[in-house]
């Protein structure tokens, strides 16, 4: 175990674990072992190279810092600049012109870091709200959380865009806040054991007042019948880096192939235009970005001004008038693309945990209930990385990532998951590129046993309705519905031990 220091901002000793030299020369192994539960486990089989999930981008950490360490291959000027990235990602931004500033008039998080905590994803207000379901103060006034609206037409409202910003600095008023209403609904097993799912509803309180020459007027009318809100919890910066240089051709080679009729499944590519470029979408809940969205995170997330989105997101908005009656001046751009490309390499720089416990029974048995759920003809264990790498925004090559074998568990296509389980279904009715409501991007599953180390919590899916991994199951329609029925139909043993699996991943 070696210690090395990295970071000034974090201060801290991150521990890697290096591999045993003679690992690479093993096949298949059969050990006995003794496991973190304290379990032996004997002559079980393992396919070598699983438990290295990203190739030479694996740590071996099992702390609240998995996910935001750098990998191995991270040295010279490259170090450097992770950690600027690094301190760019974590820093609060004010809403000062000078250095970290820019942040507003309106935002949605106050830095990458307050959305992403520790690479990850921060707890979403939807589970700490208060007793009427909304958020707005104290402990309860930052959500975490992006609110999309249309139009049922799939049109913008005039005067908010395709994001509610719920967060404001100082003297400003918000563009609205979010209320959820739970319903709980009971289901049961075949076995007879039961299940309970929460069924959210969303709607906007608190619309933004126009104000013009310093009078207050009548909330921009939106009709709650003419409104699609849905709402999104943060993504986990986890193996970023790995699938911005994933092999696009085999990607696009799985779509033409994952046609599976007696289960149901037909995944297929999401293609998006940015920057003039159609090109194959990998990034997002929907594949709706073929970038990892650093300059559209700065602008539309905190309203930082640069120079692929110099104007304010709250532009032509009594907003901006609110802004500069509090001293803000508009006049230059607020982050660097420099800086930027420095925050794009910290994420695409980060290390994937490696698969824990591979030798424990249960872990092992959930394995092979993985497979017989046919989980993996959409959760795809193993993927490759192009020869060339990855490049960042402003040019910057990574070789380091290229030609590497991962176990991201994700095929990066849409799926129908089904519009409606319990009387609320998944599909949100938001149209991204060619990705339509009911349609999403398979979630990777690499690391998601430790999102509860790391983010000290359990929820998941696109708004984070699933309090842990059983529920995220079972809110799997569509062509997810073939999995979730032989899942269902388990005994609760194998049931448990497949969730084991997952957890150790």
């Amino acid at each position: 175990m070696t210690p090395y220091f990295v970071g000034d901002k974090k201060n801290r000793l991150r521990m890697t674990i290096k591999k045993l030299s003679f690992l690479p020369l093993l096949g298949v192994v059969a050990l006995a072992a003794c496991n973190d539960d304290g379990m032996e486990s004997q002559d079980i089989e393992v396919p070598y190279g699983y438990e290295q999930s990203a190739g030479t981008g694996t740590n071996f950490l099992s702390s609240s810092y998995a996910y935001d360490t750098e990998a191995d291959w991270v040295a010279g000027e490259n170090l450097l600049r992770f950690r600027n990235g690094d301190k760019l990602y974590d820093n609060v931004r004010t809403s000062g012109s000078d250095y970290g500033g820019g942040l507003g008039p309106v935002y949605a998080g106050y830095s990458c870091g307050s959305c992403h905590r520790n690479a990850g994803r921060t707890q979403p207000a939807v589970w700490t709200l208060n007793s009427k379901g909304e958020y707005g103060s104290g402990d309860t006034g930052f959500s975490s959380m992006l609110v999309y609206v249309t139009r049922k037409n799939g049109a913008f409202f005039p005067d908010y865009g395709r994001v509610i910003h719920d967060q404001s600095i100082y003297g400003v008023t918000a563009e609205g806040k979010l209320r959820v209403d739970w319903r709980y609904e009971t289901g049961y097993f075949p076995d007879g054991e039961a299940y309970e799912l929460a069924c959210p509803t969303y709607t906007i309180t608190d619309w933004y007042k126009k104000i013009w020459d310093g009078v207050k007027k009548d909330s921009v009318e939106i009709r709650p019948e003419d409104l699609f809100c849905t709402v999104r919890i943060p993504l986990r910066h986890v193996g970023m880096g790995q699938m911005m240089a994933l092999d696009r051709d085999e990607i696009e080679a799985l779509a033409r192939k994952s046609n599976y009729p007696e289960y149901g499944i037909s995944g297929r590519c999401n293609y998006i235009t940015e920057r003039g470029v159609r090109q194959l979408g990998v990034s997002g809940n929907k594949a709706q970005h073929a970038d990892l969205t650093v300059e559209l995170g700065f602008s539309s997330d905190m309203g930082v001004t640069n120079s692929r989105y110099p104007e304010e997101i709250c532009e032509g908005q009594s907003q901006m008038q609110q802004g500069s009656m509090m001293g803000l001046s508009y006049d230059q751009l607020d982050v660097s693309t420099e800086d930027m490309e420095d925050v794009d390499l910290y994420i695409h720089c980060l290390s994937v945990t490696a698969r824990r416990n591979i030798y424990n029974r249960t872990v092992y048995r959930g394995q092979q209930k993985f497979f017989e759920a046919k989980c993996h003809l959409c959760h795809t264990t193993t993927l490759h990385t192009r020869p060339r790498g990855a490049t960042l925004l402003n040019g910057t090559e990574l070789p380091w990532l290229g030609n590497q074998t991962i176990h991201p568990y994700s095929d990066y296509l849409l799926h129908d998951m089904g519009s409606e389980i319990m009387g609320v279904g998944l599909n949100d009715n938001y149209v991204s590129g060619l990705a339509r409501g009911n349609e999403w991007r398979t979630t990777p599953l690499w690391g998601i046993g430790l999102q509860s180390r790391v983010n000290g919590h359990t929820y998941f899916l696109h708004d984070g309705r699933a309090r842990n991994l059983q529920e995220a199951i079972l809110w799997h329609g569509g062509e997810g519905e073939a999995s979730k029925k032989l899942f269902m139909s388990m005994p609760k043993d194998d049931r448990q031990a497949l969730l084991k699996f997952l957890e150790n991943l």
